[in-house]
């Protein structure tokens, strides 16, 4: 009982807090656009987008095509117009999986090796498929980092060649070593084989580093053909356009680091080295070529992003858009629970919340007039790669020349009532003026000083477009991903706060006449 006067006190303060603020803005903002962000609306969309009954929105499932019907509902319901003829614009997204014809020859001097799927190779999710024979070349860890001095391909021609690789980062142990927390992430399989590619390189082995590992067998990825035990349908999902950028790529074992490098011990003792004196001890293996094949299964797979489109009245400016973003799916549920387990991920605050405030700040839009145009965005399968806002850049409905900035919100119901982080706010100094200066009646406690989470949601898509963002994130909690994530959670007079300033802030851009910096990330 203390706890529900508690709540309706704060809920009513608000209120009084939010009209004082809708007053002390009708100079730049409509107050009534103000008014219809509230907790009440917030958690409606909460209760809704992060029910049990959607499954906890999974890419694909159909309660990501359930909640997708309902912001159609809501988009229309304020006014907002279609693109092409639709609120829904398609994510070509497919699952791979392992086809049957696959292949690993060595020939060394002569002698064709030919080895085993499963025990001496397997390939890894993000292969390509294809086939591909060369020479063989050494690279080291396969990193370029001209900032520290290294180069694993210096001096090496790796043009039409296939390429082994150690796995990791050289040091990765040390919490010194300079290629740790790195933007790229140089340790990771898809650095290794886009550095591969542009040096030439037609197919990537990598085998496991020894020096800090024991499992050297290969693990690639545990296909459901190889290893019955895994589900039929626990396959990788990938955006179709990725695969043109990609080798074939395979994890291989401890016979085959043998029969390059003589011994493991061998390979070790080049590793000690590498990392000692963090020089390259790249090389090619002259009697040695490769014949690798992969064949790889592609399976079309339904997504859509959720559009809503609000013209500009400007003659000029409403050529120009800004993209209002929130991706609205999450990650589904455990197939496999006890009977009375909380089994469900329903996700509301990832991100029910940053979805239901993209709705609020839709609807006090609504009938508004402003100069630039505005496209309301959420975006689906962020969870699994930030698929649907990276397929909305690479084939946008408006020219992304013409796009001035991306205000998103993700995870915005938790965390200290006052507190609001920025993320990665410098790299868009213009923008984050703008939200300060707005936020001066809303009152938050802004922290600019984050790039933690610069490339972990979708205005990390935007940014590699060189289009300048803001990014309203309130923080992460301990229920970040689990079952735990419930509407009861959520903070909605801290996400209609969130909301409000995210309104205020866009209507100051659409409003503007102003194009905006955007400052590499080094």
């Amino acid at each position: 009982m203390h706890l529900i006067k508690i709540v309706t006190s704060i809920t009513g303060l608000f209120f009084l807090f939010n009209f004082h603020l809708s007053g002390l803005a009708q100079k730049t903002t409509p107050a009534k656009g103000i008014k219809v962000i509230t907790p009440e609306r917030i958690k409606t969309h909460i209760d809704f987008l992060a029910s049990d009954a959607l499954l906890g929105r999974n890419t694909p499932s159909a309660g990501l095509d359930t909640a997708a019907a309902y912001i159609v509902r809501e988009f229309k319901k304020d006014g907002l117009q279609s693109v092409n003829g639709s609120y829904l614009d398609s994510v070509p997204l497919i699952t791979i999986g392992l086809g049957d014809d696959n292949l690993l020859e060595i020939r060394n001097h002569g002698e064709v090796k030919t080895l085993l799927i499963k025990s001496q190779f397997i390939p890894f999710e993000n292969t390509a498929s294809g086939c591909v024979e060369g020479s063989l070349v050494f690279a080291g860890y396969g990193i370029t980092a001209p900032q520290y001095n290294y180069d694993d391909y210096s001096g090496m021609n790796v043009t039409d060649k296939i390429v082994v690789v150690l796995r990791h980062i050289p040091n990765e142990t040390d919490s010194a070593s300079v290629f740790k927390g790195k933007n790229p992430d140089y340790g990771s399989l898809s650095y290794k084989m886009e550095n591969a590619l542009k040096h030439g390189a037609i197919g990537v082995l990598v085998v496991t580093d020894p020096l800090n590992h024991l499992m050297l067998n290969p693990r690639g990825f545990p296909w459901p053909s190889l290893y019955k035990s895994f589900p039929k349908d626990a396959l990788p999902l990938v955006l179709k356009d990725s695969q043109k950028q990609q080798l074939p790529l395979i994890h291989v074992g401890k016979e085959i680091a043998e029969t390059l490098f003589g011994s493991m011990d061998s390979l070790k003792s080049i590793q000690v080295n590498i990392n000692k004196k963090l020089k390259p001890l790249s090389r090619e293996f002259p009697d040695i070529d490769i014949k690798l094949k992969v064949s790889t299964i592609e399976t079309p797979v339904k997504s859509c992003n959720v559009l809503g489109f609000m013209p500009g009245t400007d003659q000029k400016l409403k050529n120009e858009i800004l993209v209002i973003g929130a991706h609205y799916d999450h990650v589904g549920f455990m197939k496999q629970h006890k009977e009375g387990e909380n089994y469900i991920f329903n996700g509301a605050d990832d991100n029910a919340s940053g979805t239901s405030g993209l709705l609020a700040v839709a609807e006090a839009f609504a009938k508004a007039k402003t100069k630039r145009s505005i496209l309301f965005i959420a975006f689906s399968a962020e969870e699994k790669g930030l698929f649907g806002s990276r397929a909305y850049v690479q084939d946008p409905l408006f020219p992304l020349k013409n796009t001035v900035a991306m205000i998103n919100m993700d995870m915005i119901g938790r965390g200290h009532p006052d507190t609001l982080h920025l993320e990665a706010g410098a790299l868009s100094p213009d923008l984050t003026k703008i939200a300060q200066e707005e936020n001066k009646e809303v009152k938050f406690k802004i922290q600019v000083d984050g790039m933690e989470f610069l490339d972990r949601s979708d205005q990390s898509s935007f940014y590699h477009k060189n289009i300048p963002f803001i990014m309203f994130f309130a923080g992460l909690h301990n229920d970040y991903h689990t079952v735990r994530d419930k509407p009861n959670t959520i903070d909605t007079v801290k996400a209609s706060r969130i909301a409000t300033l995210a309104y205020k802030t866009a209507w100051r851009i659409v409003n503007d006449n102003k194009h905006y910096q955007l400052i590499e990330n080094k």
